[in-house]
């Protein structure tokens, strides 16, 4: 038989394989080329993008393929570390505690925050959560050194329905029970099954770096760091955030709404106006809330920060609205007219320009504007002229009364630096981010960076005509600034709003999903786009005409009842 001509795109190599070759065994070659040429072993394999689509080591090659092997460092592979990290603990938990229950339910910087509870049949699981955390770490600890192989197998649905039916995972019975497809890849570790969503690191010994501890009223599974995988992920307590995720859960216990099979029940039963208008609501009497805060502290000035595509604009419009509500006479200051001339921008290593950096502010020029404006007096206002990177005086001017409010928006606004000479008095700091989201299952989350993303591309379409692959290729680097620039000031807000709606993802997916599926086979950003499609497709779609104009929403949809 003829040899398969493939790709390897690692080191740009042709070469020519038997057909049926697993990757397994052109990964085991490039782990020695690499050992011999550097003097030490790379980081493992733990999968591959074969044509730009996610597969596992054992994939076999019948016809030619661009193949490139991932280890934990790639966003592909470290998602394959953390779904076979997540599939460890659901075995251990299985194993120690057989009628116990376990939730994943939310990410937690670069670990999950889990919950381990009695199941249906009470009186199995210890009362003491450290002799649970112990025995359950005591039993991934052995996984990891059995090396037991993850194994994934196409079935047919209804064999795969019959196989979780007594597992006693109820939402993921749903899932698979709503699945429109004859078949469907099932999850085995050892005799433990389960529907993991996305590929999976090939054994347990590849999962080495790790560790499973209790936090607050549950515990903490943190994984490794993906730049340095040797070691765990730097892990700070965030009580504000963790509280934030707190309230989520009362919020969705309330509303019996915290996974996709939730959510698609009230749907399919007519309820979708009803629950649009529960998280509007909700929305609103937070920002109400907020604004009373305000006025509680004393506060001259609102500082807002948040990540990409998570609402600020929005939020900086419906909170002045409540602050005027409280009889104060709102001004908005952009950030944007203090960014310094282009001959006093940092740069990066690259050459280009910096703009992410707090550097390229002129913070001096701020703190003198901001000083001014509490004292009473009149500021003239800079205005940045982006094409020819100058600020200039247009004789824009702007001064506080009695009753002003300030309101600040930006990247960098949470950053103690920005406003270094002002009164901490005079602050409010605000941190607006889609902190939560529907999870697919108890043991499958939906990221909320995936979240935002969604957000962004269908915004990213209909206000800039990029396509969906513009976007995915931007992300990384916006990633790249929130993880630099946001996330280390986000416990220095008062308080943290969650700009995240329960039914969001429904009324996204008629948006987002023709235009993932035009993303192009021939680019790395492919996997990215059939991963978020994986999880839009599980959920049914809600008409946006119930949304209200003044929603986050709008601020991705169009038709807002605000000027952006």
């Amino acid at each position: 038989m003829n040899k398969v001509e493939i790709v390897l795109a690692n080191t740009g190599e042709r070469m020519m394989v038997e057909p049926g070759t697993q990757v397994f065994e052109l990964a085991a070659d490039y782990t020695k080329q690499r050992t011999d040429q550097d003097g030490k072993a790379p980081w493992p394999i733990l999968g591959a993008l074969v044509n730009n689509k996610v597969e596992p080591l054992q994939y076999r090659i019948y016809n030619p393929k661009t193949i490139r092997l991932l280890d934990i460092t790639s966003r592909q592979g470290f998602r394959m570390y953390r779904n076979a990290l997540c599939m460890m603990l659901y075995k251990a938990v299985h194993d120690c505690y057989p009628t116990a229950r376990l939730s994943i339910d939310h990410s937690l910087q670069n670990g999950f925050y889990c919950r381990i509870n009695e199941g249906s049949e009470p009186g199995g699981l210890p009362t003491d959560r450290m002799e649970v955390c112990r025995t359950v770490r005591e039993r991934m600890i052995a996984l990891q050194e059995e090396d037991l192989p993850f194994v994934a197998k196409t079935m047919l649905i209804d064999d795969a329905i019959e196989l979780v039916r007594p597992l006693h995972i109820d939402k993921t019975l749903y899932v698979l029970e709503h699945l429109k497809q004859l078949y469907v890849e099932m999850n085995f570790l050892g005799d433990t099954v389960h529907k993991i969503n996305g590929k999976l690191a090939p054994s347990t010994g590849c999962i080495s770096t790790w560790d499973f501890r209790t936090y607050e009223d549950g515990y903490l599974l943190l994984c490794a760091d993906p730049e340095h995988p040797d070691k765990l992920s730097m892990f700070t307590d965030t009580p504000k955030l963790f509280a934030i995720f707190r309230e989520h859960y009362q919020w969705t216990d309330l509303l019996h709404t915290s996974t996709v099979s939730d959510y698609n029940r009230i749907v399919y039963n007519g309820g979708g106006q009803q629950l649009i208008l529960l998280a509007e609501a909700l929305h609103e009497k937070k920002y109400a809330e907020i604004a009373e805060q305000v006025k509680q502290s004393g506060a001259k000035m609102v500082l807002l920060a948040g990540p990409s595509s998570s609402g600020k604009t929005t939020s900086c419009r419906r909170l002045s609205v409540q602050l005027s509500v409280l009889g104060y006479d709102v001004n908005q200051l952009s950030l944007d007219d203090y960014f310094l001339g282009r001959d006093r921008t940092p740069k990066l290593p690259n050459g280009e320009y910096d703009f992410e950096s707090i550097d390229a502010l002129d913070i001096p020029l701020l703190n003198e504007h901001l000083n001014a404006l509490f004292r009473g007096e009149e500021v003239k206002i800079p205005t940045y002229d982006f094409i020819k990177g100058e600020p200039f005086y247009s004789g824009k001017t702007l001064k506080l009364g009695p009753h002003s409010v300030l309101v600040v928006e930006g990247i960098h606004a949470l950053n103690p630096k920005l406003t270094a000479e002002i009164d901490e008095g005079l602050k409010f700091k605000v941190y607006v981010s889609a902190l939560t989201q529907l999870s697919i299952d108890d043991q499958n989350i939906i990221h909320g960076t995936d979240n935002r993303l969604v957000r962004r591309m269908v915004r990213d379409n209909n206000f800039r005509g990029w396509n969906a692959y513009q976007t995915l290729k931007r992300w990384p680097e916006v990633v790249r600034g929130e993880r630099i620039h946001i996330f280390p000031y986000q416990e220095n807000a008062n308080v943290m709003f969650n700009s995240a709606l329960l039914y969001e993802l429904g009324v996204l997916k008629r948006y987002a999903e023709p235009l993932l599926k035009q993303v192009p086979e021939d680019c790395e950003e492919y996997s990215i786009a059939r991963q978020l499609l994986t999880f839009s497709e599980l959920l049914l779609p809600i008409d946006d005409k119930f949304i209200p104009y003044n929603s986050i929403m709008r601020e991705f949809l169009g038709n807002s009842a605000f000027e952006y």
